[in-house]
Order: structure tokens, then C-alpha cells, then sequence
């Protein structure tokens, strides 16, 4: 098949999203179907051969955090030459009511086209200003799915209707078959536990982390917690919340290749993820749980599936350092418990590799095209109706 791919958020600075377009991309292409991703891209960001740019995006706040989004009367002219260019059988979007390319590809496209929502949320502001716009649009979308029970739920709450569960996809091998770093690797007397997430986006759960540490360093001096992902908080914000000596068991990594994370989740005794909301799967659980570290989460309920209800790994009190730290020291101590989630997860991650999400989404796509009786991917004539096209004419989108 012929596969159109729209990504929302800008390959600038990669997040979740883009990578399980990435991803998907290329097992697609492994499996010999031709795909074209488009996504937000400035100039100088390297990107791959199958993917097309459509230009520079902007950070907007969304979802507790930063996403890099573009829009306006540039960016529509540049998403009507890729659909037209692309002749595709199958559009597959991702997040189409986010205001960015996947919400203008669904305005101009008719025909098989598929949309995969990402995001869990309990309420949202957003969403509800950005219904109204994409609602007939919704309509001409075949087949739906949703990475997990929480982002299915905020569909069906928000805009109606239901989806398929197809979960987030791992190269589980990758992880399996890494090789452990020395610097990383932990020892009885000084385990090693990880973090891995933007540094500055409270959600992800990195003060709560923080927080945990004197406790467990008072049971257990050696600890080292390592720390990786880009952001402002550094070594000076840990010695002014924890002091010199505390601070000392920190170690911020900065950012790290795809290479070095399967490494670092392969070496570290233990995997954190102190998250404290707005996580609609949890994909770098799965990456850990592959790479045979035991992981400590927090309870939020994406979380709390991913770790087959805490059977895979071990959960703790969301936003609460002093569980958190008992949690650690309770993983810590006890090598049968982490042996025991470490065979369990074994068996759990297999349904998240990419050979298995590969197959359920292309019967998905198999499922649209026999409905759609060969007809390709084209414009919507609608699509060019005034009041759409005064939104994205708008300069505001722009700026």
C-alpha cells in the first residue's frame, strides 16, 4: 500500500508521538508498503528520506507540557501538495483535533483514512474549542484507534464515539540485546536508579524523584540516581534543594541517543517513572521492562496497565516522595522481588513489540481500503468553504 503518515509535533525536539510515527514508519517499510511521514521540521533538523517537512513550528503549552505545533495558510498550501503528490490508499493521523498538521490533513483529505489519538486527559479546554471546528470533519475518518484504555476514554468523553486499542510499539530486542555501560551499572553497595523524561515539565515527575532521595540515601549512602533528558534543572537547583551532600548522588546525563538509553536502561539496577499525570501509556516503561530493569511507578491508572497491575514492575503513591522512597528501598532490598517482576515483564513487553502493534494496524488499514472499494485518498471539495478557510488564513496561527 501507498501510506500517508501525519505527524502534529515537530522532529525539532522529538517526543513520544514522533517517535511512534518513526517507528511505525519504518516497520511499515520493512514490511515493503511505500510511506511518506509529514511533519513540522525547521530547515536544519536532520530528518529521514521518507519524510517531508512542513515547516517551521512553534511551541505552544498543551497537555501540561510544550508542544512544537505549526499551522496557517503556509502550512495548509504545503499539507494540500503532499496529499496530492502522495496519491496514498491509506491517510493515517495522528492527533487530527490538535491544531496543527493532522487537523488540516483531515479538512482536506476524503477517502480510507485512519486517525490514532494519543492523548489522556480528564478535562481540556482545548479539545472542547477545537471540537466544534473538526466535528463534520471527524466524520469522514474510517477507523479510529487509541494507544491505550485512558486515551480511548478521552475520545469517547470528549468527542463521542469509540476506537480500537492498538498500544504504542518497542523494538523490544533492541533493549534486550543492548550492552550494559560500566558508568551506569550499579552494585550492591552504590545501585543505580534512572530517570529519563524533560526536566522542566513538572508532570513528568522529576521533583517528586528528587524529594525521595535523602530518605533513600540515609538507608542506603551508595545510591546513585541518574538522570537524563533536556531542561533547565541542573546540579545548582539539586544543591540548593537537597545540599552538597545529597546532591552529590545526583548525576544529570544531559540528553541521550536512542543507543545510549538502551544502554543505560540495560545497566541500572532500577527504572523510575514518578510521573504525576496527563500520561496516556507510558512507553518508556516498556523500554525499561525489555531491558531488565525493575521499575518503580507511579499508580496512575496507563501506568498501572502497562505493569499488568503492578505485577511487571512496582507502583507507589502518586506525588508522594516519602512512598516513593520507601518504594525504592523496598525494590532495592529485596532481589527476589525485582527477579519476579523482571520474568513477569518479560512475557508483558511481547505484546508491545512492533512485529505484533505492526500487524493489528495493518488490519486496520486492510479493514478501511476494502471499505473505501479502491478508491484512493483525494481532496474533500468541501474543504474549501470560507469560514475554514478564514480560520487558517488567520495570522495569529503564524506568528
Amino acid at each position: 500500500m501507498r501510506i500517508g503518515l501525519v505527524c502534529p509535533y515537530s522532529f525539532d525536539v522529538p517526543g513520544g508521538v514522533q517517535f511512534h510515527v518513526r517507528d511505525l514508519a519504518e516497520a511499515l517499510i520493512a514490511r515493503g508498503h511505500s510511506v511518506s511521514v509529514l511533519a513540522p521540521a525547521d530547515d536544519e533538523t536532520p530528518i529521514p528520506p521518507y519524510m517531508t517537512s512542513a515547516g517551521r513550528a512553534v511551541p505552544v503549552r498543551y497537555n501540561g507540557a510544550v508542544a512544537r505545533m505549526t499551522f496557517g495558510p503556509l502550512t495548509a498550501a504545503r499539507v494540500r501538495r503532499w496529499l496530492t503528490a502522495g496519491e496514498f490508499d491509506v491517510l493515517h493521523l495522528h492527533e487530527p483535533v490538535t491544531p496543527s498538521l493532522g487537523m488540516l490533513a483531515l479538512w482536506f483529505a476524503d477517502g480510507p483514512i485512519v486517525a490514532t489519538m494519543h492523548t489522556a486527559l480528564t478535562r481540556s479546554r482545548g479539545l472542547q474549542m477545537a471540537y466544534p471546528v473538526v466535528r463534520q470533519s471527524l466524520e469522514k475518518i474510517s477507523a479510529r484507534i487509541a494507544v491505550s484504555e485512558d486515551a480511548r476514554r478521552t475520545l469517547v468523553e470528549h468527542m463521542g464515539g469509540d476506537a480500537v486499542v492498538i498500544p504504542n510499539g518497542v523494538y523490544v530486542d533492541h533493549f534486550t540485546r543492548a550492552t550494559p555501560d560500566a558508568r551506569w551499572t550499579g552494585t550492591p553497595d552504590a545501585p543505580t536508579v534512572a530517570f529519563l523524561g524533560r526536566l522542566d515539565e513538572s508532570r513528568k515527575g522529576l521533583p517528586v524523584l528528587l524529594d525521595a532521595v535523602p530518605a533513600v540515601l540515609r538507608a542506603r549512602p551508595g545510591t546513585r540516581f541518574l538522570v537524563a533528558g533536556r531542561g533547565d534543572t541542573g546540579p545548582d537547583e539539586v544543591r540548593a534543594l537537597l545540599g552538597d551532600d545529597d546532591a552529590r548522588a545526583v548525576e544529570f546525563l544531559g540528553s541521550i541517543t536512542d543507543a545510549e538509553k538502551a544502554a543505560l536502561l540495560r545497566s541500572v539496577d532500577v527504572y523510575c517513572a514518578p510521573q504525576t499525570g496527563g500520561e496516556s501509556f507510558g512507553i518508556v516503561l516498556v523500554e525499561a521492562m525489555s531491558a531488565g530493569a525493575a521499575v518503580v511507578a507511579s499508580d496512575l491508572g496507563a501506568f498501572r496497565r502497562v505493569l499488568d497491575d503492578g505485577t511487571a514492575g512496582t507502583l507507589f503513591r502518586t506525588g508522594d516522595p516519602a512512598d516513593l522512597a520507601a518504594t525504592l528501598l523496598r525494590v532495592l532490598d529485596d532481589d527476589g522481588l525485582r527477579e519476579k517482576a523482571r520474568d513477569h515483564a518479560s512475557d508483558v513487553v511481547r505484546r508491545y513489540d512492533w512485529s505484533h502493534v505492526t500487524d493489528e494496524v495493518l488490519t486496520v488499514y486492510e479493514m478501511v481500503t476494502a471499505g473505501s472499494s479502491g478508491r484512493q485518498v483525494g481532496e474533500d471539495p468541501s474543504s474549501r468553504r470560507a469560514g475554514f478557510g478564514r480560520l487558517v488564513r488567520s495570522d495569529r496561527w503564524e506568528r
